[in-house]
């Protein structure tokens, strides 16, 4: 038998090594993120490219592939405090629930959102379906009124409007509660309200309007964990004069996330935890990983 040339060996070696990355890079997953991206003022930051962010799965850095405008149509579920505790800012929810909706409608990317309107006395209650007519959304803002003698079911509510997203099979739902330091009357320890939520794949944004002083512990772990570990927002405003403007910020947020495309490995056991940052100091990411339409099943 011939020998064969060790030039030869040598090519096939350098062949390997270069196709080596392009063959585990086919078979590796690719996931997505919605992130945002803000500055030290609140501004969502555009152009950032894949050298801006840094995603790890279970602490592990995995290689981000695209990063890209959001313009998928998003699912937004107003959950509004109309309890007696929230009665004294119904002028300011009529003029912030209709800023943030025109703010959504004004979305340049084009994309298709619905938003639906729950409120919150007494029990969750729908002031208006999911629908993409935004004037008919900002008729249900104007319908609400404080109810005299209630408390509020915020816990109810997330719960409620989680499990509806689920059987929906909706694609980005988003929650955004509009909340009191009144008296929460839902009866729920905080796991309960908590896997819902994630299992919805739903990012929870919470603003609380008004002195705090609520003293439930379960509503406090669900603001807290649930709009961290969602990518979501926690805001506090002390005046219901400042809601209308913080309404607009966030829909200025939503408006403009990115989706952040990166790779894992095939595996089959799926990460625990999956985290987004920036990668240099001066930006605020947070995001949500996007279910796939199994994960969603």
């Amino acid at each position: 038998m011939g020998k064969v040339p060790v030039f030869a060996g040598a090519l096939c070696l350098t062949l390997f090594a270069l196709l080596a990355p392009a063959a585990l890079r086919a078979q590796a997953l690719q996931r997505s993120i919605y992130a945002s991206a803000l500055d030290q003022s609140g501004a969502p930051v555009p152009n950032l490219g894949p050298t801006d962010f840094v995603v790890r799965e279970d602490k592990v850095a995995r290689e981000i592939l695209s990063v890209a405008p959001a313009t998928d149509p998003m699912q937004i579920a107003l959950l509004v405090d109309n309890s007696q505790a929230g009665e004294q800012f119904t002028r300011d929810y009529r003029e912030a629930l209709p800023a943030f909706i025109n703010a959504i409608a004004a979305d340049e990317s084009g994309a298709r959102h619905q938003i639906a309107i729950i409120t919150l006395a007494e029990r969750p209650t729908i002031n208006t379906a999911y629908t993409f007519d935004f004037q008919q959304a900002v008729k249900g803002a104007n319908r609400i009124f404080g109810t005299p003698g209630s408390g509020s079911y915020l816990l109810d509510g997330i719960i409620e409007t989680s499990q509806d997203i689920k059987k929906k099979n909706l694609t980005r739902p988003v929650i955004v509660a509009i909340t009191t330091e009144g008296p929460e009357l839902s009866d729920r320890q905080y796991m309960t309200v908590l896997e819902p939520l994630r299992n919805s794949g739903a990012s929870l944004n919470v603003v609380t309007v008004g002195n705090p002083r609520n003293n439930n512990y379960d509503r406090s772990v669900v603001i807290d964990m649930g709009t961290r570990d969602t990518g979501g927002r926690n805001d506090v405003l002390m005046t219901g004069s400042a809601l209308a403007s913080r309404m607009r910020q966030i829909a200025n947020e939503l408006t403009h996330q990115y989706r952040v495309t990166y790779a894992r490995p095939d595996t089959l056991i799926p990460p625990d935890q999956v985290t987004i940052a920036a990668a240099k100091p001066g930006l605020t990411v947070r995001g949500i990983p996007v279910k796939t339409m199994r994960e969603r099943q």
